[in-house]
């Protein structure tokens, strides 16, 4: 497992998280974040919600009921914040996002590793109130592990 960074997403900053992640992929390291239902989303619930929902009224005009799917799931949804981050549309971007890995949970094969912590992420620093993105994604309709 050579230059492989294990993250653990638990009580860590979404957005932060995801910008961070997405930076050191575009440096070349393959990089794996578990835990990602506990990394946290800053404000209240309420409007957390409201913007997540916002996406699912959007269709499109020629057939509403294929257009477009949306992600339920909290590593899809980290997935796809660090996929915005890259530059998605050439070879340099596309090789970074297929060196990340985003797990619920632990998996058994990274249960003995240490993993890393960023402080610059950790939602101590947090004033205000967050929300979890297991529960975000459990209000979206995700049935949960």
């Amino acid at each position: 497992m050579n230059n492989l960074l294990l993250v653990d997403a638990e009580n860590m900053i979404f957005g932060r998280l995801a910008s961070i992640v997405a930076k050191r992929l575009l440096n070349g390291e393959r990089i794996v974040v578990i835990n990602v239902e506990k990394a946290v989303l800053s404000g209240r619930k309420s409007s957390v919600l409201k913007d997540f929902k916002s996406f699912f009224e959007v269709k499109t005009l020629r057939n509403p009921v294929r257009g477009p799917k949306r992600d339920r799931f909290p590593d899809r949804l980290f997935r796809n914040a660090v996929r915005g981050m890259l530059p998605k549309h050439n070879s340099r971007g596309l090789a970074a996002l297929r060196r990340l890995r985003v797990y619920i949970g632990c998996p058994e094969e990274f249960k003995g590793l240490k993993a890393t912590h960023f402080r610059e992420a950790d939602a101590s620093r947090l004033g205000g109130s967050y929300i979890y993105l297991g529960d975000v994604a459990k209000e979206l309709g995700w049935k949960g592990v």
